[in-house]
């Protein structure tokens, strides 16, 4: 009987192990967050989260957003991301007074699901001009104002049609309002959450992740042309937060720290030139040089403000050398000025370079390159006044006679002298060079 009853525990810890071992691990869903400016370090982070999705066992990704929008390369990217995507994509504006302006409502219509909290907004997606006008020269017959004005209407239809035709795309391919979709690009059009719902341009309105998630229990949808059917029950959440690399790329790519980096850099390569040896300057000088040539490659750089930046600097160290009358330096604090000002060549809301902060390296480029170099420049073209090399030039006056060497008195001090020729006792000679303590001396006479 005890076999029996023993052999019956063997048997059931063997089924119940079987159990464990055939049932399916729960799935994750993995939460990425943008919040705020949609920039290149916004692109990074999303698209090396979706890998780390991607090679896990996901349900779907929620990505949290509040966005007034940013860089359309960015966008794009993003989106393009989301549609070649196998993991279901649901997107969720939270929390309550949180938006997805302009390239969110981009994001929102690429998503597989998009959900709302009550109290949010979308729209106002038309595209910000990032193309400057195309503009004739001044002395140019035809440069009317008239024309100019077509050229700027040509080209900003292009772009808004290019946008039109964008999101139209997107709607159609997720079965969302298309209509709707146009308004916001033509006119800047929004929503609030719970019109968004009944216009067909959202999925969801849910208090909060409680509520997404029991709305979203048994969803279906199409990826990549499968049907896919949600489960929300079960699931482990993990949070992919932006890591070190992500805050550095978000740091240096905001167009103010990528501009005092291009600043920094070209100082110290200037100090370091003018003064080999020192290293210091050079190496963080470089540094900082290569950072800002990294963020000016992912940001809108007009490299025509580059170039007028650089032209600034060369004219005020000019004015520096060859001082003539402010014209070089005038010309240099404009150059500069207007190179800082259009460097940045977006208007979207968190990507211009601060007026302030122009203003300030403007005056305190002007300040060391005019008057701080053209001091040590004029300092330098003075006659020495001290040392060794004071000395050349100057006449003594012989104390004794001799034809080779002797004594002369030079600045009422008595000095022993060599000479090629013979000098009196109270000739003038002047001196031509000094070994150690010794003058070499040519009479005047």
């Amino acid at each position: 009987m005890k076999l029996l009853t023993v052999l019956t525990l063997c048997c059931l810890m063997f089924n119940h192990a079987v159990a464990e071992s055939i049932t399916p691990q729960s799935k994750q869903v993995f939460v990425l967050e943008i919040n705020g400016v949609i920039g290149p370090a916004t692109a990074d982070y999303f698209e090396r989260s979706f890998d780390t999705a991607n090679r896990a066992d996901t349900a779907f990704i929620l990505l949290k957003m509040d966005t007034p929008g940013g860089l359309d390369l960015a966008m794009r990217s993003i989106i393009k991301t989301i549609l070649s995507s196998p993991v279901p994509i649901v997107t969720y504006v939270t929390p309550s007074g949180s938006r997805a302006a302009s390239a969110g409502t981009y994001i929102l219509y690429a998503s597989h699901i998009t959900a709302m909290s009550p109290g949010t907004n979308l729209g106002a997606a038309t595209p910000v001009q990032m193309i400057p006008s195309t503009q004739r020269p001044e002395n140019d017959p035809s440069a009317t104002k008239e024309n100019n004005q077509k050229n700027d209407n040509v080209m900003s239809t292009k772009i808004i049609n290019d946008a039109v035709a964008y999101i139209k795309g997107l709607a159609a391919l997720r079965g969302r309002n298309i209509e709707w979709a146009e308004q916001a690009v033509r006119e800047g059009a929004s929503l609030p959450a719970e019109e968004a719902l009944k216009e067909n341009v959202i999925d969801i309105v849910a208090n909060n992740r409680s509520d997404l998630f029991k709305q979203l229990d048994q969803r279906k949808i199409r990826v990549l042309g499968q049907e896919v059917i949600l489960t929300t029950s079960g699931i482990v959440i993990t949070e992919l937060l932006p890591d070190w690399r992500n805050k550095l790329l978000t740091i240096i790519t905001d167009p103010n720290i990528a501009y005092i980096l291009m600043l920094v850099g070209i100082y110290g390569l200037i100090f370091e030139f003018a003064n080999p040896g020192i290293v210091l300057p050079g190496t963080v000088g470089a540094i900082c040089l290569l950072l800002a040539l990294f963020s000016f490659q992912v940001l809108p750089i007009n490299y025509a403000g580059l170039a007028l930046i650089i032209l600034g600097i060369a004219l005020m160290t000019a004015e520096a050398f060859q001082p003539s009358f402010g014209a070089l330096g005038l010309g240099g604090i404009v150059a500069f000025a207007s190179g800082s000002v259009i460097l940045v060549d977006t208007d979207v809301p968190g990507y211009g370079i601060d007026i302030g902060i122009i203003a300030g390296f403007t005056v305190a480029t002007a300040s060391f390159f005019i008057l701080a170099l053209g001091l040590v420049f004029k300092a330098r073209r003075h006659p020495v006044v001290s040392g060794e090399e004071q000395m050349i030039g100057i006449v003594c006056v012989a104390i004794e006679d001799f034809d080779k060497r002797g004594r002369v008195q030079a600045h009422s001090e008595v000095w022993n002298a060599i000479t090629s020729k013979p000098i009196r006792k109270g000739d003038a000679a002047t001196v031509k060079a000094i070994n150690g303590l010794v003058l070499e001396i040519t009479p005047d006479n």
